[in-house]
């Protein structure tokens, strides 16, 4: 069994592009004032891959990656279900338990060495969040008969 080098490069650089992804998440969260921010999204990416990293350096035969992954799954899931409540007949958190989600799928992405592809996941993840958000503005605005959010 071939165990992780936590001198090699490689290791270092996922945590490096762990730690960003984690902050592009988790700033655009944290300016919301969402319960999930940039300290928390950076340890959900950070840890994921740690975690897929580790599994994927084990070479026995017996030995296989992608059940991390599938821990890793089931594991964020119940985290994330923590953020989820009830509130006066309203269900609240369900885009911070998917935002969780999706980061620890980052996460998986950049243990199995993908580093752009989590960093442009990043990027993608910000747009939904930021992209959905305005129209929504948008869409209630126009509900209510206004031009826009902003008019009075």
């Amino acid at each position: 069994m071939e165990n992780l080098s936590l001198i090699h490069p490689g290791f270092w650089y996922g945590v490096l592009v762990a730690i960003v992804c984690g902050a592009i998440v988790g700033y655009e969260r944290q300016l919301k004032d969402k319960p999930v921010g940039a300290r928390t999204s950076i340890l959900i990416c950070l840890g994921t891959q740690i975690f897929v990293s580790i599994g994927t350096s084990f070479t026995t035969p017996s030995a296989d990656p992608t059940r991390v992954v599938g821990q890793v799954v089931t594991g964020i899931g119940f985290i994330g279900g923590g953020v989820i409540l009830a509130r006066r007949g309203m269900v609240i958190g369900v885009t911070t338990a998917a935002t969780i989600w999706v980061l620890a799928a980052i996460g998986v992405v950049i243990g199995v060495g993908h580093y752009l592809t989590a960093i442009m996941l990043s990027i993608v993840t910000v747009i939904i969040l930021i992209g959905f958000d305005y129209f929504d503005k948008r869409i209630l605005a126009a509900k209510a008969g206004k031009k826009s959010p902003d008019d009075e």
